[in-house]
């Protein structure tokens, strides 16, 4: 449903300036609709998040924040050898979680490294080890700090994270378990990323 929404608001948004492509989609959109994308109305199905959402606006400003920190970071690592985000893991480290940014970013668990586009990604279990070898950022109210290191495990071909379960499925020796479950399995199931 999140795509239908997305589809509906964008046709109508490039129609002005895409004006054939717009049309063109228009026709394979699903449901009864007006026969020009020109003479529908501006879509009203889109729907902000409230404030006392507890994944609302402010909270993602935070996390882009942190996300350009992060590939800041992994840009400066480049010269060490980590060609690529995906040959990355990130521990993030924090001052304090003063605003429940880093509580939150907890939450999404495993989907975090989705966000930040790395193999692997993880968020110190407490509050403090920021060290001075490494950059601080500021992000709202909390003091964070990236450390990447090169991802532990072998890349996988499918999908190009890098993982310790590559191999280990016998049918299907040389991908991931993640791959192997999308493929072979019900696939996984993602909520936020």
């Amino acid at each position: 449903t999140a795509l239908y929404h997305i589809a509906e608001a964008l046709v109508r948004w490039m129609a002005p300036i895409m004006s054939f492509t717009a049309d063109e989609i228009w026709g394979y959109l699903p449901g009864e609709r007006e026969k020009y994308v020109f003479t529908g109305e501006w879509y009203d199905g889109l729907f902000g998040l409230e404030e006392n959402e507890e994944f609302n606006d402010a909270f993602w400003d935070d996390v882009r924040y942190i996300k350009d920190q992060v590939n800041k970071e992994l840009e400066n690592q480049k010269a060490n050898g980590i060609k690529s985000n995906l040959e990355a893991k990130v521990t993030l480290k924090y001052a304090d979680d003063a605003n429940g940014t880093i509580k939150k970013l907890k939450l999404l668990g495993e989907e975090v490294r989705f966000i930040f586009i790395t193999s692997q990604f993880v968020i110190s279990e407490q509050a403090g080890g920021i060290d001075d070898e490494n950059i601080q950022y500021n992000a709202g109210n909390t003091t964070v700090q990236a450390v990447v290191t090169r991802a532990e495990g072998d890349k996988c071909p499918r999908c190009w994270h890098y993982t310790t379960d590559v191999g280990k499925v016998a049918e299907h020796a040389d991908i991931c378990g993640r791959c192997v479950s999308n493929i072979a399995g019900n696939g996984e199931q993602r909520k936020f990323a």
